[in-house]
C-alpha cells in the first residue's frame, strides 16, 4: 500500500551553510531523514550575506531549499505552499523571527510548530525579556513546541511559558557520512565548536591546560570566531572553519575528543550536543563535562569519559589503554546509531505530527 508524502515545510536559521552555527548540521541529518521515509520537505531560509559567502551545501539532494529576502517576499511567494502543507516548522534564531512568526500564523496553517535547537538559551531570553527570534505571547500559538532539550526543560516550557504541547526533539546524526576513515588517530584531543565565551572557560581547563602540561601531545581546536589574544600553546594546531564534509575525517584523527556545553544548556540539562552524536557515530572516544540527563543518553565510564579537571583529561591521555578507550568509543556508537539517527528522529517527528487532531483548535491571537 502506498501512502502520500507529507507536506512539510521549515522555516531555518541555516540549511545552506554551517559557517558559525550548529543548525544546518541538525537540520541536515533530520531532513535527509524525512527524505528516506519519502517525506515531501522544502526548506525556507533568509538570504543573508554572512551564509551567501559561505554556502557548503547550496542545493540538497534530500529536500528543496529556497531563499527569501524578508517577511513579505516569504509570504507573497510561500504563502500557498505554507497553506496547502501539512505542518510548518518554523526554527529558533529565524532573523525577523517574531514577524514571521506572526504571518505563518495568520494564514491559518493546518499545524503551526516551533523547532527550538536552542531551546535553554531561549528560554533565558525571554526570562530577561529578549524576544529578537520568539516573543513570549508567540508561545501558546504553536500546536507543538520542539524542544531540542528534554527532561524536565518540557514541564517548564507548558507551565511556565504556556506551551500547548512541548515535546523533546534532540539533533541527530547523517550516519551515512559520520564514521570513521580508517585514518590513525594524529590527535591526542580535538575539539569542534565555534568560539563561545561562556563555554571558553572549560575549553581551558580541559583542552588548553592539559596541553601546556602535556607539551609531547597533540592536541585541536577546529571552529570560527576565536579571539586573536587566547595564548594557544605550541602543540595545539587551530582550524578556523571546517566543512561537515570534513567532519568525519576530523573526528577520525582524534583519540578522544572534548565535548563542552553552554551555561544555559548545563543549567537546563537533557540538552545534547549534534557533536556528541557526530564524533559517536566516527567512533571516537568522548570525554564531556558534567550535566544532567547526559547519562540518560551516553552513561560515564561506558560511553563517555566525564572530566570535571584538567587533571581527569591528563589521566585519560596517559593512562586509559587503547583497549579501554575503543570501548569506550564503541560503547556511544551503538546508542547513537540505535537511537539518534536522522532516521530516527525523522520518526520522532512524524509520530508527534500523526497524533495532532486532524483540525486543530482555533489558535489563540497574538
Amino acid at each position: 500500500m502506498t501512502t502520500t508524502p507529507r507536506k512539510l515545510v521549515f522555516i531555518g536559521l541555516s540549511l545552506s551553510s554551517s559557517w558559525g552555527n550548529g543548525h544546518a548540521t541538525t537540520f541536515r541529518a533530520l531532513l535527509r531523514g524525512l527524505h528516506e521515509k519519502g517525506e515531501d520537505v522544502l526548506f525556507l531560509e533568509r538570504d543573508v550575506p554572512w551564509y551567501a559567502n559561505a554556502r557548503d551545501l547550496p542545493d540538497p539532494d534530500f529536500c528543496r531549499l529556497a531563499l527569501y529576502q524578508d517577511t513579505g517576499e516569504l509570504i507573497a511567494r510561500f504563502g500557498p505552499e505554507l497553506q496547502a502543507a501539512d505542518a510548518v516548522i518554523i526554527g529558533s534564531y529565524v532573523p525577523e523571527g517574531p514577524a514571521v512568526i506572526d504571518a505563518v500564523h495568520a494564514l491559518g496553517v493546518k499545524a503551526l510548530c516551533f523547532y527550538d535547537i536552542d531551546t535553554p538559551v531561549t528560554m533565558a531570553k525571554l526570562s530577561r525579556g529578549e524576544e529578537e527570534y520568539l516573543q513570549r505571547r508567540q508561545v501558546p500559538l504553536f500546536d507543538v513546541y520542539f524542544s531540542f532539550s528534554g527532561g524536565r526543560v518540557l514541564d517548564r516550557l507548558e507551565t511556565d511559558f504556556g506551551a500547548r504541547r512541548a515535546e523533546a526533539l534532540y539533533c541527530s546524526v547523517d550516519e551515512t557520512r559520520y564514521r570513521h576513515t580508517g585514518a590513525t588517530p594524529d590527535i591526542d584531543l580535538g575539539y569542534l565548536g565555534t568560539y563561545s565565551p561562556d563555554r571558553q572557560p572549560t575549553l581551558e581547563r580541559l583542552l588548553i591546560e592539559p596541553a601546556r602540561r602535556l607539551p609531547r601531545c597533540r592536541f585541536a581546536v577546529a571552529g570560527p570566531q576565536y579571539p586573536d589574544d587566547i595564548d594557544w600553546p605550541a602543540n595545539v594546531e587551530r582550524i578556523d572553519h571546517l566543512a561537515p564534509a570534513d567532519h568525519a575525517a576530523f573526528y577520525s584523527r582524534q583519540r578522544f575528543t572534548l565535548n563542552v556545553t553552554r551555561a544555559d544548556m548545563i543549567a537546563a540539562g537533557w540538552s545534547p550536543s549534534v557533536r556528541l552524536f557526530e564524533a559517536a557515530a566516527c567512533r571516537t572516544a568522548i570525554i564531556s563535562d558534567r550535566w544532567e540527563g547526559l547519562a540518560e543518553v551516553l552513561p560515564d565510564g561506558e560511553a563517555v569519559l566525564v572530566a570535571e579537571t584538567s587533571e581527569d583529561v591528563i589521566v585519560a591521555l596517559t593512562e586509559m589503554t587503547s583497549e579501554a578507550r575503543d570501548r569506550l568509543a564503541n560503547g556511544a556508537m551503538t546508542r547513537v546509531l540505535a537511537d539518534h539517527t536522522g532516521r530516527a528522529r525523522a520518526g520522532d517527528l512524524l509520530a508527534v505530527l500523526d497524533s495532532l487532531p486532524a483540525q486543530p483548535a482555533a489558535r489563540r491571537r497574538a
